[in-house]
């Protein structure tokens, strides 16, 4: 009987996941709400495979998928899939690249539970089940780290790269500090750049920009 550790923070699709999972023969050993609890119960119970949703708490952003990135490289081969509403593009390239017995799969794709359940399957036994909208994404994915940043936003960034503060900025710009932090914060997210406790995002945008040039 496989093993399984899910995390999904939706109370009712975490029980209607697991009801399947048991409806088809596996053991659901640990059924937690995040991504803090789904690395404890890993380590607790060493499953055969793990199933989490991307977006978790605090911040719903996409710690379920860092949460398997770093699963991964604790326990090289641990069979992980992940279930989306989106594609991240940057975690999922991570994931994807740690080899075999993954899978990236959108919600919405997940209507046919024997088709479901076949792609745990596979995963369990090495395989890889990606979505064919992940792989699209992924394929298309713009070189230009910059490219997805407007002409405004560009022009933040390089101010942040003289070192500027949002209030010397708003100056340079004639627009609102309010305004200035709105632009920070979409520099940052579609840099891929997700909030953390151990890294200044500020810089890490400021390190890409000068990849980029």
């Amino acid at each position: 009987m496989t093993r399984v550790v899910l995390a999904e923070d939706g109370v009712l699709l975490r029980e209607g996941i697991a009801g399947v999972l048991v409806r088809f023969g596996f053991e659901v050993v640990a059924a937690v709400g995040d991504a803090a609890e789904l690395m404890i119960a890993v380590s607790r119970h060493s499953p055969d495979l793990v199933i989490t949703d991307i977006k978790m708490p605090p911040s719903f952003q996409d710690e379920g998928l860092r949460a398997a990135v770093r699963l991964r490289s604790d326990h090289p081969g641990l069979p992980i899939v992940v279930l989306s509403q989106y594609v991240q593009q940057e975690y999922a390239a991570d994931l994807i690249g740690t080899g075999g017995a993954v899978g990236y799969l959108l919600k919405d794709r997940v209507a046919d539970i024997t088709e479901f359940v076949a792609a745990l399957r596979t995963v369990v036994g090495g395989g890889t089940v990606i979505d064919p909208d992940v792989v699209r994404r992924l394929i298309s994915r713009p070189q230009d780290p910059l490219a997805g940043l407007s002409g405004r936003e560009r022009e933040v960034l390089s101010l942040i790269a003289e070192g500027r503060s949002n209030s010397s900025i708003a100056a340079a710009l004639f627009i609102s500090e309010p305004a200035v932090g709105k632009h920070v914060g979409n520099i940052l997210a579609k840099l891929g750049l997700p909030p953390t406790d151990d890294t200044n995002r500020r810089v890490l945008a400021v390190l890409t920009y000068l990849r980029a040039r």
